[in-house]
C-alpha cells in the first residue's frame, strides 16, 4: 500500500498541460422593439455564464447585432465575430440556432466552411450541431434550406402589407426636407420649408444644381443627414412630387428578398400615384415652371453624349475629401488647351469644402507616372494592370498604390510658363495681342 500510494504522487497533473478552448458566442435578434433588446441581453448574460462555468474554456467575448436580418452579411457584430476567428482568437464559436446565425443558406454555409478550414467549431445548442464533426455540414445544408425558406415567407408577407398600404394611399416610410413624418402623415417643417422653397426659387433664377449646391455649402447649411449638399441631393429635391402635396409610391421595390437589394421600379412592379394628399410646400406653377426649365437645360447639354474615359479616370484620388479627380480643359476651344487634374468636390463645390484646389497638368501625370512604374514612355495598359490607385497629397506629391500592395511616392512640380510654351502658342498670343490692340484704336507703331 505505501508503495502504490508513493507511486501516485508522482503522476503528473495532465488536465494543467491542456491548453484551453478559446470560445466566443454570437447573438442576433432582428428588432429595435424593447422586448427584443432585453432578450438581446438575456442572450449576452446566458454566454457570459455558460462560458465561465467550463473550466477548460476560456473567455473571449460575445459578438452580438440587434435590428439587422439574418439574411444579411454585413452585420457588424458578425463581422467583427469573423475577423476574431481568422485572427486565430476563436477556437469554438456558440450560437443559440442555425436562424439567429443566418437565414441565408450561402451565407451560412460559406462561414461553416470557412471557420472548418480554419479548425474553428461552431456549436448550434437548440439543434444540437457541432460543425467539426462529420453529420454536421449534411444537417446544416437541410436546416439551413428550411430557415431561408422561412425568411422568404416571412418577407413576402411583409411586401404584401406595403402594397396594401400603397393601394390606399398610405406611405410607409418617408425621410423628406421640409416634411417630418408623423403616423404615416407628412407634416411640414417650417425651418426646412425655407431651405426647399429657397432651392426652387435658386433654379428659376438660372442658377445650375452644382451652383445651389455650391452656395448653401459656403453658407454653412448642410442637408437632411446633416452633410453637404451634392448636385444630385439638389435634383433630386427639384423633381420630388411631394412639394406639391402628391405621393409617387413604390418608386423603388425590393429585387432580392435575401440580400434586400433596391431596385428603381422602371415599371416591373405597380406605382401608385396620389394626388393633395398633404400640404404643399410649393405651388403647382413653380413645380411644373422648374419641370420645363429642367427638361429644356437637358436638351442644350445634350445629356446624351457619349461619356468618355482616359487612362486615370477613377484612378486619382483627392487626399482631403477622398473623392476622384477629374479632367478638364480650359478654354478649350483654342487647339492649344492643355488638359488638367483637379479633385471634384473642390471644382464643383470650391475651396470652402475641399481645399485641393491645384490642378495637376496631363502631362506631367503622364511622366511622374513613368517614373513611379519605370517606364521610358506612358502606356496605359501597365498602367491599369500594375496602378490600383493615386492618391494626391498636398504640397505637389503623388502616391502611386501597387496592387500589389507596395507604395511608390514621387514629387512634381508645374514647368514655368515661359518653358511650356510652344513657338506655336507664343506666335498665337502674339496676333491674339495685336488683334485685341487694333480693336481699341491703336495700331502696330504704338502711336
Amino acid at each position: 500500500m505505501h508503495e502504490r500510494k508513493t507511486r501516485m504522487e508522482y503522476i503528473p497533473d495532465l488536465d494543467a498541460h491542456v491548453a484551453k478552448k478559446r470560445v466566443c458566442a454570437y447573438a442576433r435578434v432582428s428588432s429595435d422593439r424593447d422586448e427584443a433588446f432585453h432578450s438581446l441581453s438575456a442572450q449576452i448574460s446566458y454566454y457570459q455564464k455558460k462560458i465561465a462555468e467550463h473550466p477548460d474554456w476560456e473567455y473571449v467575448g460575445v459578438f452580438s447585432d440587434r435590428g439587422i436580418t439574418g439574411t444579411k452579411e454585413n452585420r457588424p457584430g458578425f463581422q467583427t465575430m469573423l475577423e476574431a476567428c481568422r485572427k486565430g482568437e476563436v477556437d469554438i464559436v456558440l450560437a443559440k440556432s442555425i436562424t439567429r446565425f443566418a437565414r441565408n443558406t450561402v451565407i451560412l454555409l460559406e462561414t461553416v466552411r470557412e471557420l472548418r478550414n480554419l479548425g474553428i467549431d461552431i456549436h448550434f445548442e437548440e439543434e444540437h450541431i457541432e460543425t467539426l464533426s462529420s453529420k454536421g455540414e449534411f444537417m446544416i445544408s437541410i436546416l439551413a434550406a428550411r430557415a431561408q425558406e422561412e425568411s422568404r415567407s416571412a418577407s413576402e408577407n411583409q411586401l404584401w402589407h406595403i402594397r396594401k398600404s400603397y393601394e390606399k394611399g398610405i406611405p410607409v416610410t418617408g425621410n423628406c426636407l421640409g416634411y417630418r413624418m408623423v403616423k404615416h402623415q407628412f407634416l411640414i417643417d417650417e425651418d426646412e420649408e425655407q431651405i426647399v422653397l429657397r432651392i426652387f426659387s435658386m433654379y428659376l433664377s438660372g442658377m445650375g444644381t452644382y451652383a445651389i449646391a455650391k452656395q448653401l455649402n459656403t453658407e454653412g447649411i448642410p442637408n437632411r443627414n446633416g452633410q453637404n449638399w451634392s448636385h444630385y441631393g439638389i435634383s433630386h429635391i427639384l423633381s420630388n412630387e411631394k412639394y406639391i402635396g402628391d405621393l409617387r409610391l413604390q418608386k423603388w421595390y425590393i429585387s432580392d428578398y435575401v440580400r434586400k437589394k433596391k431596385t428603381i421600379n422602371h415599371g416591373e412592379k405597380t406605382s401608385y400615384y396620389v394626388k393633395d394628399c398633404h400640404d404643399p410646400i410649393v405651388s403647382r406653377e413653380t413645380y411644373d415652371a422648374v419641370q420645363i426649365e429642367r427638361a429644356r437645360r437637358k436638351a442644350n447639354c445634350n445629356y446624351h453624349r457619349t461619356i468618355k474615359h482616359y487612362p486615370f479616370t477613377s484612378l486619382i484620388r483627392c487626399s482631403i475629401c477622398g473623392k476622384h479627380y477629374c479632367r478638364r480643359t480650359a478654354n478649350s476651344s483654342t487647339k492649344y488647351a492643355k488638359p488638367v487634374w483637379m479633385c471634384e468636390t473642390s471644382y464643383h463645390f470650391g475651396q470652402e469644402v475641399c481645399a485641393a484646389t491645384q490642378y495637376i497638368p496631363e502631362y506631367i501625370l503622364e511622366a511622374k507616372t513613368c517614373e513611379a512604374l519605370d517606364i521610358p514612355k506612358f502606356d496605359c495598359s501597365i498602367l491599369q494592370n500594375r496602378i490600383h490607385e493615386i492618391v494626391a497629397l498636398e504640397k505637389n506629391v503623388l502616391v502611386y498604390v501597387f496592387k500589389d500592395g507596395t507604395e511608390k511616392r514621387v514629387e512634381w512640380q508645374h514647368r514655368s510658363r515661359r518653358e511650356s510654351w510652344t513657338p506655336e502658342m507664343k506666335e498665337a498670343a502674339r496676333q491674339r495681342a495685336i488683334a485685341q490692340h487694333k480693336k481699341k484704336g491703336g495700331n502696330n507703331d504704338g502711336s
